[in-house]
């Protein structure tokens, strides 16, 4: 439980910083030529084929995409926030040609971030990446609730045994009620915020991936197993997927 007692002291003010120190200039990527369009099998789209990776992941599109992008995000990132914002439709453009797939990790950085990633996952592959973009579309008034709630309620839930801290957070926060009114069921989100054997895995993937990829910040972007440098917006990253061929 190291990590989940280094969530209980974790100052709120985490989840209001800046997420990440990355140049947004031109980034370094694979160019290539023109990738080939692969239909879907009859009746399906490739946005709506998602499952789980080895690593934790949600992934979108066909399993043997030319091109595989991994954005490693956190719900309290304003620049993973306005990523979401700018790219989602077109991302599920793009996989939906068979060209590429999206892989979604969650790179957990404070309370309110495990909250939500632990209630993002919680309805499995259907309703992952809808409720991760409704999660980063409602960030600001999470934040302005937050700050209202004040200090109190906060340190009384992080103070809390593991599997009864998120729930208290969610509850607080309002973060149950909303997931709840996205198809979460409200006995159902309870255990999976105090599934602390999910939280600790979670914890594991950022520590893994940061070894791994020398991740500084989010959002982080790898395309075909390297790292797209200086790439945090939706901008700099698509450009790199026309170099790619996409």
């Amino acid at each position: 439980m190291k990590f989940l007692t280094g969530l209980a002291t974790a100052a709120l003010a985490l989840s209001l910083a800046a997420c990440s120190e990355k140049d947004a200039g031109n980034a370094s990527a694979p160019s290539g030529a023109p990738v080939a369009t692969v239909a879907a099998p009859a009746g399906t789209t490739w946005a709506d084929t998602v499952a789980t990776t080895p690593e934790g992941g949600f992934v979108m599109g066909n399993p043997n995409a030319k091109v595989k992008v991994i954005e490693f995000a956190s719900y309290t990132c304003s620049h993973c926030a306005e990523f979401s914002e700018k790219s989602s439709e077109e991302i599920r453009n793009l996989v939906n040609t068979g060209k590429m797939s999206f892989e979604s990790r969650n790179y957990v950085r404070d309370p309110l971030d495990m909250t939500m990633a632990l209630l993002a996952r919680c309805g499995g592959t259907g309703p992952y990446f809808p409720l991760s973009e409704q999660f980063f579309a409602n960030q600001a008034p999470m934040f302005e609730k937050v700050q209202k709630m004040g200090d109190g309620p906060y340190q009384t839930a992080m103070a809390a045994p593991p599997q009864q801290r998120f729930i208290m957070l969610a509850n607080d926060t309002g973060l149950l009620e909303f997931a709840m009114q996205r198809g979460i069921a409200e006995d159902q989100g309870k255990q999976c915020l105090a599934n602390t054997a999910e939280a600790e895995k979670l914890a594991k993937g950022v520590q893994d991936a940061t070894a791994k990829y020398n991740i500084t910040g989010t959002p982080t972007f790898i395309m075909n197993g390297t790292v797209v440098e200086n790439a945090t917006t939706w901008e700099v990253l698509r450009e790199k997927l026309k170099e790619a061929g996409v």
